[in-house]
């Protein structure tokens, strides 16, 4: 995962669910105070020509060298991030978590779940070499949106291109195909100076072989103003030392809200770069591998290694979300 804020050296590099997700704009404890007015989101359509380019671009062998967006940053902030998690249904809340594995502050997913066929690795060009993150598809109206982390989608003034996901990634097989972007979004924060308190990014991407992508892996939920302090689940598919990119790794215990210099979460994790941009859940059941998608792998402080951040899902990513789930 990558990020960053102002002033401050932080950074960790950037790196999906059966059956409908749940949207839930709940109460919680200790929410932030109000955010900025919700302002459009910052958006980037890829033309017919660039997501052909995309499709033909990743091979398993161009997958398999991808690198972390920044490793260097990553390797410096010591964290890594792991398997990914799933969410319940439509009309209700994920069940409680179970507490075979609660805490994990890193280590290979070895359950089954819808999470593994949602969360999946994402591919781009930066800056003329390949690069990787983590995402996961949630459910939306058009059945095609995939969350990250915003560095995975724009980064130092411009946008990725070659964008794929990559949902169930396997060692450079991709089991349910590459999901082209027709369109990558981020928040406007993120878009004009890359607060790291609005480290989001969603993605549309584009039909395959007639279908749209939670069709074919389900669909994690999502929650907006959940509160802090719960218990979470991470994943994503690190891959800088001592990860390779090639295993869904996760993370759990009790969050709580980062006491330095940013309004996000926190939470006991050991996963490095390319994990950026991997769901975080509460009420995350390890049976089911579904639970509701609450933030995404963001960054470390290079001083407090074994923790990673993710930014709190309040109205301005509400309202990305929406953007998003409507183009």
């Amino acid at each position: 995962m990558r990020r960053h804020r102002t002033a401050v050296g932080i950074l960790l590099t950037v790196g999906a669910v059966f059956t409908g997700g749940l949207v839930q704009a709940g109460a919680a404890d200790a929410a932030p105070a109000p955010a900025p007015a919700a302002t459009p989101a910052a958006v980037h359509t890829a033309s017919a020509t660039e997501q052909h380019r995309a499709r033909t671009f990743w091979t398993a062998e161009r997958m398999r060298e991808a690198t972390p967006l920044d490793p260097e940053l990553t390797e410096r902030a010591a964290l890594t991030l792991k398997a990914p998690t799933s969410h319940g249904s439509a009309s209700s809340v994920a069940a409680t978590p179970a507490v075979a594995s609660f805490p994990q502050a890193g280590g290979p997913w070895t359950g089954g779940g819808a999470v593994v066929t949602t969360s999946g690795r994402v591919f781009f060009t930066f800056q003329g070499r390949t690069a990787s993150c983590t995402g996961d598809a949630i459910t939306s109206q058009n059945a095609s949106t995939v969350i990250t982390a915003g560095h995975c989608v724009k980064y130092q003034g411009s946008w990725h291109t070659n964008w794929v996901f990559v949902p169930g990634y396997d060692n450079g097989n991709a089991p349910y195909g590459q999901w082209t972007a027709a369109k990558t979004l981020t928040t406007p924060q993120w878009e004009a100076s890359e607060d790291i308190n609005y480290d989001v990014g969603t993605a549309v991407v584009a039909p395959l072989n007639g279908r749209t992508l939670t069709s074919v892996v389900g669909a994690q939920g999502i929650q907006f103003n959940g509160g802090y302090n719960k218990p979470m689940y991470s994943f994503g598919f690190p891959a800088a030392s001592p990860y390779d990119g090639t295993k869904l790794i996760y993370c759990s215990g009790d969050s709580s809200k980062d006491f330095l210099f940013s309004q996000d979460h926190s939470l006991g994790c050991n996963m490095t770069g390319g994990s950026s941009g991997g769901p975080w859940f509460t009420g995350f059941n390890e049976a089911t591998g579904t639970g509701l998608q609450v933030s995404v792998n963001s960054f470390g402080y290079t001083f407090l290694p074994n923790r990673m951040f993710g930014p709190y899902f309040g109205d301005v990513v509400k309202a990305l979300y929406d953007k998003a789930q409507t183009s």
